[in-house]
């Protein structure tokens, strides 16, 4: 593992995690919880593209792969952590849009990685 993967995995993994940490502390007190998630995901799409786009720089698919697996673990332990146990939801946390958001967290570097990969060999024809 490179430098460069820690910064992307570690960094910017966390960077995503806590915006939508930060994001859903505001709108909490604004937004009703039921409705929270599918506030914020939108919001975390666009930013999490905006990140595999501009900011990280794998040169492979394999890389985005990785890259996948760790945000999602990444965002596992830090929802488990910093908001099961710390705030202890009464009627739970995890519902159909934080598996939604897992699911995005894998397939949007998945998507990305393919993108770049495909456009990077079409470049070398």
């Amino acid at each position: 593992m490179t430098r460069t993967f820690f910064k992307d995995a570690i960094l910017w993994g966390f960077f995503l995690w806590f915006v939508g940490y930060i994001l859903g502390i505001f709108l909490f007190m604004v937004v009703p919880k039921d409705l929270l998630g599918w506030i914020i995901m939108p919001m975390g799409i666009l930013i999490t593209l905006w990140v595999l786009v501009k900011k990280v720089k794998g040169i492979s698919f394999q890389y985005y792969f990785l890259l996948a697996l760790f945000w999602v673990l990444l965002a596992i332990v830090c929802d488990y952590f910093f908001l099961v146990k710390v705030f202890k939801p009464t009627d739970g946390y995890y519902k159909v849009d934080v598996y939604i958001y897992y699911l995005l967290t894998c397939i949007l570097p998945l998507f990305i990685g393919w993108r770049k990969t495909l456009m990077k060999e079409k470049k070398h024809l």
